[in-house]
């Protein structure tokens, strides 16, 4: 009784062990590697990264906002992770948070100042941070308020500048889910294609 015993734990072990194996092989490398062939096959730009890539040099990922410190350039929302990919997280502050209340209130300003415009004319996305801190987008108001200051800097007509944020809105996908929104680098490397 004792032999049968151990016969059949051995079968269960060899079972046990084989579907670990089989499991392992195919659930963490093929289903991996298929997983990446079809990302690849069917949605390179996607799969890559989303980077922008301009006389062989990568200038940023179309997905992930970058910061902008010359007055020529169009400004992205705040960044909570100081616009690192590695430390994207947002702010996590209660909206009654006093510091949060506070920076808000100073950022206003401060964006206020830059573009020459009265503090409660100042679109929130321009003062508070996104969820992931990274966001590469804002609205057409946000954008609106930037444009005199980009042409003076560029010595541009104001119109001009608008017609390439008009250029650059994306419409709400599908007609109806999300904002118009505008893509704050692929807009600013446009201005230095119109006007380096």
């Amino acid at each position: 009784m004792s032999s049968h015993n151990i016969s059949s734990d051995r079968g269960l072990l060899r079972g046990a062990v084989g579907l670990a194996i089989v499991s392992l092989l195919g659930f963490g490398g093929l289903y991996a590697l298929v997983g990446v062939g079809l990302g690849q096959a069917l949605f390179p730009h996607a799969a890559n990264g989303s980077l922008i890539v301009r006389g062989g040099q990568v200038l940023g990922s179309s997905l992930v906002a970058q910061p902008f410190g010359d007055a020529r350039y169009f400004q992205p929302r705040p960044s909570a992770a100081g616009f690192n990919p590695m430390a994207a997280s947002g702010s996590n502050q209660a909206r009654t948070h006093p510091e949060l209340r506070q920076r808000i209130d100073e950022t206003r300003a401060a964006v206020a100042a830059r573009e020459g415009v009265d503090a409660a004319a100042v679109p929130g996305e321009l003062v508070t941070q996104s969820g992931g801190g990274l966001d590469p987008h804002i609205g057409p108001a946000a954008a609106a308020i930037q444009v005199a200051r980009v042409a003076r800097a560029r010595g541009l007509g104001p119109e001009a500048v608008q017609a390439l944020v008009d250029r650059h809105t994306e419409p709400r996908q599908l007609g109806l889910l999300g904002e118009p929104r505008i893509n704050v680098l692929e807009l600013n490397l446009a201005l230095d294609a119109l006007h380096p």
